[in-house]
Formats: structure tokens, sequence, C-alpha cells
């Protein structure tokens, strides 16, 4: 099961973020508390709203601000805030089940298939079309298309709206060492395994790095050789995992990390990897932005001076990081719907993505607004590089190409599973490419069937 891809636990921040952003924000001093609106807080008053997310940073900065949501509409709050399987679990038992406990929720990404799929989360296009719920200034359109694709159905309703969005870059935190050799960071595969071939041991660091979730960083390299996941998703499901390309693009995954990863690398968690990238000991790594980004600003980073970023490379059909968001939206069952949207507008607000962003150093916004907000991209621009630029690229091409549909469809989580033993099985040598994909493949086949899906001969 996925677990947040998008951002560490805790936001990265740099110490001049709190220091000047918050002069520039017409918000005023940080913990100032806006007075209630009259009609708000008589319409709302006495309301008691029940809601839920995983822990995460953004939640972290709601519940911090919350007093002034509940001033500003005279209703309470009750926002509940577990550990991310845990909250996946009772998500789905409380949606599947049609049940009113909670008025909001989080729309997992992996789950985002299935929930909408199934009917168990309110269209909000009402909501949005209403001006008496939603003022024009709030900008719906606002939101950047690739956080709002899996929170979005095939006919263009909208479910959720993007609190949180993991747009896939490269790092090198020893970019020093790539120039030393003579070399450019990589824009290609073939270039990204000459550098990892060339500086690989230089100054006792491994040329490359990786956490153990495979079936999200190894996707990318497929589509990068022309391959899939599956035929068609949504619509065709047949997995093609033992593709051509899908055998191709594992083993050079997986050579990457047999050959120039640090050892035990099959077991090493985000957080692990993230420690030992900080350090040095690892140079190129492919992971979500907000994993990266304390490279360049962490307090204990000692690479702040030599890391360096850069899009995913690509490889023959092209460059496909890997994008992933989760999102407010209201459960069918929901008793209190039109106070649920109100929640919803003002945790996504224009006002709170930016203070979450400025005054917080969040990283991972979804509004267009606040990504090319100059305060934004100043904070974001480190050693000479407007990482913001990149991230929102990341955001722009899923969402226009829209290639991250095979990782909303409902079943899954189960492929997945299958894809990171096939990686294991590969970078162990317990199985070549060519066997351990097409193990895959007939495992996989196997977990679509029981889940009553048809796969074309």
């Amino acid at each position: 099961m996925d677990r947040d891809l998008g951002s560490p636990t805790r936001s990265a921040t740099r110490r001049t973020f709190l220091r000047t952003a918050t002069a520039a924000l017409a918000l005023g001093a940080l913990g100032g508390r806006p007075p209630a609106v009259a009609g708000q807080a008589k319409e709302f008053k006495g309301v008691t709203l029940s809601g839920a997310c995983f822990q995460h940073a953004y939640t972290n900065v709601l519940k911090e601000l919350l007093p002034d949501f509940e001033a500003k509409t005279g209703m309470k709050v009750d926002f509940q805030t577990p550990a991310f399987p845990v909250y996946n679990q009772r998500a789905e038992l409380e949606l599947s089940t049609r049940g009113s406990a909670w008025d909001f929720l989080n729309i997992t990404f992996i789950y985002s298939g299935r929930w909408i799929g199934a009917g168990w989360m309110t269209s909000l296009e009402e909501f949005i079309r209403d001006r008496n719920a939603t003022p024009p200034d709030w900008d719906a359109d606002d939101f950047v298309s690739g956080a709002q694709a899996s929170l979005t159905d095939a006919r263009g309703t909208r479910y959720g709206f993007a609190w949180e969005a993991g747009a896939m870059i490269m790092a090198a935190s020893r970019a020093d060492l790539i120039d030393k050799a003579g070399m450019k960071l990589p824009e290609t595969f073939d270039e990204l395994a000459k550098v990892c071939a060339a500086i690989d041991g230089k100054d006792g660091v491994k040329a490359f790095g990786n956490d153990n979730l495979h079936h999200w960083h190894w996707p990318p390299y497929l589509m990068g050789l022309g391959g899939k996941v599956f035929v068609d998703p949504p619509g065709t499901l047949t997995p093609v995992l033992d593709s051509r390309e899908a055998v191709e693009s594992a083993d050079f995954y997986a050579t990457l990390l047999r050959q120039y990863s640090p050892p035990g690398t099959l077991s090493h968690t985000m957080d692990q990897t993230a420690r030992v990238h900080r350090t040095g000991k690892v140079n190129i790594r492919t992971q979500a932005i907000a994993w990266l980004v304390p490279l360049a600003n962490a307090d204990d980073s000692t690479v702040k001076n030599t890391v360096r970023f850069g899009y995913m490379p690509r490889g023959p059909a092209g460059a496909f990081p890997s994008s992933v968001s989760h999102g407010f939206g209201i459960p069918a069952g929901a008793r209190q719907k039109r106070a649920a949207w109100e929640f919803i507008k003002w945790a996504l607000s224009g006002e709170m993505v930016r203070r979450a962003a400025l005054e917080k150093g969040y990283i991972a916004v979804c509004r267009r607004s606040v990504i090319n907000d100059p305060a934004y991209r100043k904070n974001m621009t480190f050693n000479g590089q407007d990482v913001g630029a990149l991230y929102l690229r990341v955001l722009e091409e899923s969402g226009r190409l829209g290639y991250m549909r095979y990782r909303v469809v409902p079943v899954f989580p189960q492929v997945g599973d299958k894809i990171n033993k096939a990686i294991e099985r590969i970078v162990t040598r317990q199985q070549s490419a060519k066997d351990a994909m097409a193990q895959a493949q007939r495992e996989t086949i196997v977990e679509l069937k029981k889940a009553g899906i048809k796969i074309d001969a």
C-alpha cells in the first residue's frame, strides 16, 4: 500500500522563509484572526463539523489556523488526522457503508478511482456554480490540472480539490562530482547510465539511490521506453507487464539499484533514503519534490552548496515523471454538505494556500497563482535554480498527457505489490528481468480476475 508519496511528514523549510514571507502577506501578522463574517457566523452557528485526513504537514497548518475558521463561521470542527494506513482503512469502511460520521474527508490518490467511481463521493459542481456558496474569486480553475486529474471523473465532474501534489523531479546532492567528471546532469536514460558509471564511488558517494517503493519509481522508466502498466486505463485494464519495454525498463532500473546504490537499498524507506541523501552519501535520486528540496534547505543537510535539480530524465518515448495528489471532498452519506463545502472552501482558498506556503514553508501547493507568486518562487530558488518552475512543469505535463491514469484504478494497490516484488527479484538476481516480469504479469492477471475485471486475450 502506498503511503503519502508527495511529502515527508514534516514540510521542508528555510530560515529565510518566515522572515521574508510574512511581511509580504496581505493577511497581517501570523496568528492574527480575521473578524467573523456575520452572515456566515449566523448560518453555521452551533454546527459541529466532522472530518478526517491522514496526518501531514498541511493538516498541521490547518489545525493551527482552525480557530480562524471557527470564529469566522461560528461552527466547530472535529478534524481527525490518524496515520496514513489507519486513515485509509477507516475511510474505506466509512465510504463503502455510506456512513455519515464524516462531513468531509481526504480523497487519497491511489483510492480516488474506486471512491469516486463507486459513487461514494459527492459532486462539487453544484457548490462551485452557486455564487451564494462560492464567490467567483475563489477560482476553482486556479488548481493545476495535474493535481486535479485524480479528483475528476471522465466527464470532468469535480469531486474534490487538491491540497497536496507530489511531483517527481531529479536531484544530484553532489553535482560537483558530476562536474569534475566533465559531465552534466543527465537528461536522458543513456546519460543517466553513463553518469552513474563515471561517478559511482567517487569521494565515497554512491551514484544513485532510491527507496523500496518501486511501483512509484519504476513506471517513469517504463513509460519512457514506450511501455505501459495497463493497455488503456481506466477502460482497458489488461496488464502488459511482460512487454519488451517492461522487461527492458525493469532491468535498467534494477541495475541502477544493484550496481550504484548503497548496500541494503531494497529495505530503505523514503525517510531513510532522504537522510542518506542529505548527508551526500547518495548522489542522484528521482523522487517527489518535497523529499528533495530539503537537500537545499534542511538544517541537517550537508550538501546545500552542491545540490542541483533537474527534470526527470527521458527515454526514447519521452519523460514521464510521476505525480500524485490528495484532495478534500464530501462523502455521499454526509449530512452537512453545505457546511463541509464551507470548510473545504476555506482550507483551500487562495489565502490559506498562500499562508501555508509563505508563512509555513509548505512546498506542495496546488494553486497556480501561489506557485507563480514571486515570493514562493524566490523561496523555491536554490543555487540559482527555479525549482518551482520544475514543479509546475511536472503538474502541467501530467495533467495534459494524463499518463498517471494507471495509478488511480481501484486494483492498482494489488498490482503495485506485484511490481515491487518483481523489481526485488531482479535486483537480487533471483530471476532475470524477463522471468520476473512474466511472473508479475501472471500474478496480476489472477488479481484482476479476482476483482471481476475482464482481461483481453
